[in-house]
């Protein structure tokens, strides 16, 4: 058995010429390993880029990252040769590797005595000193600087270090999801396997833990005869795991790659076939500045125009009891507020035109309203106020409206212009009739972008009816179109108007999951129109972060969930400086995903984004990421882009991600102890998602076969399975005749 100072003489490979915070350099011995070591324990290849070296010093030994390694051929001699047998050293090529500095490996006692355990402490201490001796790492203080040291670091294995005796490689879910993780590499590199293979595996540790958790439970409970113990156990550990996972999957790349896990729910546009659900986000589900972003309102009047549209259309739903009369509150008051406006505006908005025949038209559009209102049933006990109000206004705006018939015969409504004392009484009668009805806003606040339910189809002719009414009808042409091809495209009757209707608790129980079991939702979107995809995943996404704010609001603790998307340079793409003021539906879905960056870890929303134009994603977003798992990755904008992002000092590590096979990658950031160059684990062909490479040989030689129906694809496309084909000539009897 050799001694210590043996073992350490024999893992020596040279010694440290050169230091600084974020380089050390290196001087390997002649006698250092040229391709392979065999005195590691293990055989070890030596040198490699991305491999690991130590330096011994007082603390432990600094561990190294090698960067770089080259020959440096001298032209004199720089050793003194062997003078005891009368030899001369010639000039010899001499080896050098550079080394980026990533933290410091301790020796710890194990439990029980035996051999020193290693820990790796990121940071250094205590950086070496020229002179000092530099090491191989052993088998056993590989897997140190590797493998995590605590308990919640080694919940999900991943996949293993090839340059690291193939030590594995694991991730805690509380750190890659809580914090965000981005998954980023070129077109066939292995990313959507890495997603599908972390929610899987992650999925599967949890499923094993809780069975585990149970037997324990039950033993215990058993052993001191608690049936309550144990019924409680089994309510607390039974069942599947309480995970909530949302892919947005614009390809439809995932959904047959979980078929086999239970609980997982996959929607698809109607009509949903092979046991998926049929996608639904109705109108009413979207909020005003998601309408806003669709139709590209402007701000001027067709903003106004629309809020205001949604609002009613809201407002008007049917409603009983309390609701009605908060409906009615929040209405009057938005009446208050635009006749104190008006009134604000002084002589110029009453006097001069047209000022005095937008007021006038007001006035009666809301005696209207209140005239509508005293009729229900529901505000019965209101009717006196409202019918009084109602008729106070109609007779200030009656006794200014006049006519007149021009030379063309045509009959002209106008205004004569309001005095201030008019406008103080009708201020003054709404006010008093705001005081006669029950404050109640705090059961409920109606505005333009509560999710109430309402019938869209009259939505396009409410927009034509209050632009009429405040003579403006001509500013809102193109919002109105917009709203009428949006409503009636067939492909997107069924989600935007689904029958059944479905609520709003329906909904969230369906995506999210309800009480304590969770949900694995596949949203296949690849049908979707691309005028509206956009919008369609802001929504969802929107929706999602919204109800997971409420739910720590109300209980006081978060609702774990992780919005999964694909193809995000799509749908994340960065903004420009020459971006107007008028919302589309691309900025509209950046700004929502860059909400949820921000603030989603607050509310336990984590983001997984994957994508192979990093260069294309919103700084936001990406900086916003703790943990990044990158794929071969060639665009040299993309590397530049990933190399300032890193949280780390790298040095060249990501030098090699343009070399990168498929399934290797490079784990970095807040999940992993130090980057990590990680094969990942190779999954079965069905649990993979639909994303190989096509296969034209096979098909060109009849390996495989492809059958073609062109009608079925056409009647798919067109949607006319249902429908009698009309025929494409006269039949026999017809030319027969």
């Amino acid at each position: 058995m050799s001694k210590p100072i043996e073992q350490i003489a024999a893992l020596t490979i040279g010694t440290v010429e050169s230091v600084s915070p974020s380089e050390i350099k290196v001087l390997l011995e002649p006698n250092a390993p040229q391709a392979t070591a065999l005195n590691t324990g293990v055989p070890t290849g030596f040198p490699r880029i991305n491999g690991y070296v130590l330096i011994p010093n007082e603390t432990g030994a600094v561990v190294g990252l090698v960067v770089w390694l080259g020959v440096e051929r001298s032209q004199f001699p720089k050793r003194t040769g062997l003078k005891d047998f009368g030899l001369v050293d010639l000039p010899f090529p001499l080896r050098k590797i550079s080394l980026t500095p990533l933290g410091t490996l301790l020796a710890t006692k194990r439990a029980g005595g035996g051999e020193n355990a290693y820990r790796l402490e990121r940071g250094v201490s205590a950086f070496p000193s020229v002179g000092d001796a530099a090491q191989l790492p052993t088998a056993e203080q590989l897997r140190s600087i590797i493998e995590a040291s605590s308990k919640e670091d080694r919940r999900v294995k991943i996949g293993t270090s090839p340059l690291a005796a193939n030590a594995t490689v694991t991730v805690d879910p509380d750190k890659i999801f809580g914090r965000h993780l981005a998954v980023l590499g070129n077109t066939g590199s292995g990313k959507s396997c890495t997603v599908a293979g972390l929610i899987r595996w992650s999925l599967e540790k949890a499923r094993k833990e809780r069975a585990r958790l149970l037997k324990e439970a039950l033993e215990t409970a058993q052993e001191l005869g608690d049936t309550e113990r144990e019924n409680e156990a089994a309510e607390k550990h039974r069942g599947p795991p309480n995970a909530r996972f949302i892919i947005l999957d614009p390809n439809g790349e995932y959904s047959s790659a979980f078929a086999d896990c239970p609980g997982v729910r996959r929607f698809t546009i109607p009509p949903a076939k092979g046991g998926t659900k049929d996608f639904c986000l109705p109108a009413w589900m979207w909020n005003s500045h998601e309408w806003c972003a669709f139709t590209q309102a402007k701000s001027g009047v067709q903003r106004p125009v629309l809020m205001r549209a949604l609002r009613e259309l809201r407002t008007v739903s049917p409603r009983t009891g309390i609701d009605r009369i908060v409906v009615l509150t929040a209405l009057l008051r938005s009446y208050h507020r635009s006749l104190v406006n008006d009134r604000n505006k002084g002589a110029i908005a009453f006097i001069d035109k047209p000022g005095k025949n937008d007021f006038g038209q007001k006035l009666h559009a809301i005696a209207r309203s209140l005239m509508q209102y005293a009729d229900e049933d529901d505000l019965s006990k209101f009717k006196d106020i409202l019918s009084y109000t109602g008729n106070a206004l109609k007779r200030i705006a009656d006794d200014r409206h006049k006519t007149f018939t021009n030379e063309a015969g045509e009959m002209i409504e106008y205004y004569q212009a309001f005095d201030s004392s008019e406008v103080e009484n009708a201020v003054a009668a709404l006010d008093k009739c705001i005081e006669s009805i029950p404050d109640v806003d705090q059961h409920l606040g109606i505005n333009e972008d509560s999710p109430i339910p309402f019938a869209p189809s009259n939505f396009a002719e409410l927009i034509e009816q209050i632009a009429a009414e405040q003579g403006q009808s001509q500013y809102v042409d193109t919002l109105v179109l917009r709203v009428k091809m949006l409503l009636s495209d067939m492909r997107l009757m069924p989600v935007l108007t689904p029958t059944p209707d479905i609520s709003l608790e329906e909904w969230l129980n369906q995506f999210i999951g309800s009480g304590n079991s969770g949900t694995f939702g596949i949203i296949d979107l690849s049908l979707i129109s691309s005028d509206v995809l956009h919008l369609v995943i802001a929504v969802v996404a929107r929706i999602v972060f919204e109800a997971t704010q409420r739910y720590r609001k109300l209980n006081d603790q978060e609702l774990p969930t992780v919005l999964v998307l694909e193809e995000a340079h799509t749908f994340v793409r960065r903004g420009s400086d020459e971006e107007s003021d008028t919302p589309t539906p691309s900025h509209m879905c950046r700004q929502t995903f860059e909400r949820i960056a921000r603030e989603g870890r607050k509310f336990g929303l984590g983001l997984v984004l994957s994508s192979q134009r990093p260069s294309e994603l919103s700084p936001t977003v990406l900086a916003q990421c703790n943990t990044f798992i990158l794929h071969r990755i060639v665009n040299d904008r993309d590397q530049e882009l990933v190399s300032k992002l890193v949280p780390d000092n790298l040095g060249g590590l990501l030098k090699e991600l343009p070399s990168l096979p498929s399934r290797q990658a490079i784990l970095l950031g807040w999940a992993a102890t130090v980057p990590t160059l990680v094969e990942i684990t190779e999954l079965p062909e069905d649990h993979r998602p639909r994303s190989s490479d096509p296969k034209f040989w096979d098909v060109w030689t009849g390996e495989e076969d492809r059958p073609i129906n062109w009608r079925e694809i056409v009647e798919n496309w067109t949607g006319t399975q249902n429908k009698p084909t009309r025929p494409s000539g006269p039949s026999e009897e017809e030319n027969a005749t």
